[in-house]
């Protein structure tokens, strides 16, 4: 798949399942995301994109819900190696869209110098990279995975307030966790965590990422 053009049955099932999983993760990260494209069949991805079709046609753009100026691209490489010249090229349609945030979907990884160059982007441009292997089935959906909520500035200065704490204090969950990935966590913020209780219902609790 070099050339990046999908031909093949197994090829296409499985972008419309990886198209589906971040459309579901750009919902819940709180872009606008509208119901027919969270709920697009086989059938409705090749009405749109064809019976063959090159990766990079698959390019996303959405925006926050309650911030038209707050974007993100998802971009899907055509080549398996993904080097500078396609990190080059994507912070270039970026910064002429002011666009800061980005999401890379690659068939394999980075090269080591793609790497390093995402790192010397921060924090004015953060481009986050996942595998196709790990977005052909959403995490989130997991029986075993409680629901997420990311609190506000000003809801997480509540939780401190309320409970006398410092940020600190509070459980840790480390940016490279799987859920935390999902959810495009930032050092720094808190995440409630809910999960289902026996006697009180629900049970509540908070996590500091690190």
């Amino acid at each position: 798949m070099a050339s990046g053009l999908v031909t093949d049955d197994a090829g296409v099932g499985r972008l419309v399942r990886i198209r589906s999983t971040v459309m579901h993760m750009l919902r819940d990260r709180g872009y606008l995301v509208v119901e027919h494209e969270l709920a697009m069949t086989r059938r409705d991805f090749e009405r749109k994109y064809g019976e063959s079709f090159h990766r990079e046609d698959l390019l996303i753009n959405k925006c926050k819900k309650n911030d038209p100026n707050d974007q993100i691209y998802v971009f899907f490489p055509n080549d398996e190696k993904v080097g500078m010249k396609h990190i080059k090229k994507y912070v270039e349609m970026m910064n002429a869209e002011k666009v800061s945030r980005a999401v890379v979907v690659v068939q394999q990884n980075l090269t080591p110098f793609a790497k390093s160059f995402l790192q010397e982007l921060e924090p004015k441009i953060h481009l986050e990279v996942f595998q196709d292997a790990e977005m052909l089935i959403n995490i989130k959906e997991h029986v075993l995975v409680p629901e997420h909520q990311v609190l506000t500035n000003d809801e997480k200065k509540t939780l401190l307030e309320r409970y006398t704490l410092k940020e600190t204090q509070l459980p840790r969950i480390q940016i490279t966790d799987p859920i935390a990935r999902y959810y495009g966590l930032k050092r720094g913020q808190v995440v409630k965590i809910i999960r289902p209780s026996e006697t009180a219902g629900r049970y509540v609790t908070y996590r500091y990422v690190v």
